[in-house]
């Protein structure tokens, strides 16, 4: 894989990219032959994919010795008191994965002073990754080249490409998404829904649950943030990273930048 057009690269960057792409080859070895599902405390599917991945991250990500906060791993909360930690879900999109969709992917993140400053995802059945580090702009890796990637200037929501969950999609989003009168709507899984957004191929993705953590939301931030795009709760406020609460309390909110602030007042009329 070629290096990613990036100067003054932090270190970390590359290992990122290095271990999204180890992890996601291991977890496309096991998506092809035949796996077990298991459920986990929380009700939520667990495969042997999701902690090969795991094992495989941690192992490389060791070397730069911050702390990593993963899904699949307990969390002893010794990373409060740290600047800088790891943000990992070593595949995003299990329920995706199980129904053979495609459409899951592995997020790294790299966290400063509660505020992700490098993101990398891999799309492993597509050989795909998207990276991007603070300050440097949103890039996509396909067909074996790096390219940079970059938001629409799409104003009016009616023309707006929706994107959300497929297996979470509640019926309070699908009223509001009319409400707004967005009729171009897709079901897509994992953070695969922030890639599209950061590459101009859809506009607002809207999710109100207060299930999603910050493993599931880290590395799209820079990304969508670098492309030129913004995430924030359904409300507007900043989120943070490096949390005590791991939940993101009030849904999420990312868009192109433009139609953000739009969506966000007619959200609040509904409260």
């Amino acid at each position: 894989m070629k290096d990613i057009p990036i100067s003054d690269k932090f270190p970390e960057l590359d290992i990122a990219i290095n271990a999204a792409q180890e992890a996601g080859n291991a977890i496309l070895e096991i998506y092809r032959g035949e796996f077990e599902e298991f459920t986990k405390k929380d009700d939520s599917p667990i495969t042997e994919a999701d902690l090969k991945s795991n094992e495989i991250i941690k192992e490389i990500l060791a070397q730069t010795e911050h702390k990593i906060l993963s899904e699949e791993d307990t969390d002893d909360q010794s990373r409060l008191s740290e600047e800088i930690i790891w943000i990992v879900d070593p595949l995003d999109g299990t329920s995706d994965f199980i129904d053979k969709t495609g459409e899951f992917t592995v997020m790294i993140a790299l966290v400063k002073n509660k505020k992700p400053i490098l993101g990398v995802i891999g799309w492993p059945t597509e050989k795909t990754v998207f990276a991007a580090q603070e300050g440097k702009g949103a890039f996509r890796y396909s067909n074996d080249e790096w390219k940079k990637i970059s938001v629409t200037t799409t104003a009016e929501l009616p023309k707006c490409r929706t994107v959300g969950s497929r297996h979470h999609l509640s019926d309070k989003e699908k009223l509001f998404i009319k409400q707004l009168g967005i009729e171009d709507f897709a079901s897509i899984g994992s953070s695969l829904k922030v890639g599209k957004i950061a590459s101009g191929e859809a506009e607002a993705y809207i999710t109100t649950t207060n299930k999603m953590k910050e493993w599931d939301s880290a590395a799209s931030y820079c990304i969508i943030s670098e492309a030129g795009g913004k995430m924030t709760d359904m409300s507007g406020n900043e989120i943070s990273y490096n949390n005590k609460e791991v939940h993101h309390q009030n849904g999420i909110l990312v868009t192109n930048g433009i139609i953000h602030q739009t969506i966000v007042d007619e959200f609040k009329k509904l409260e």
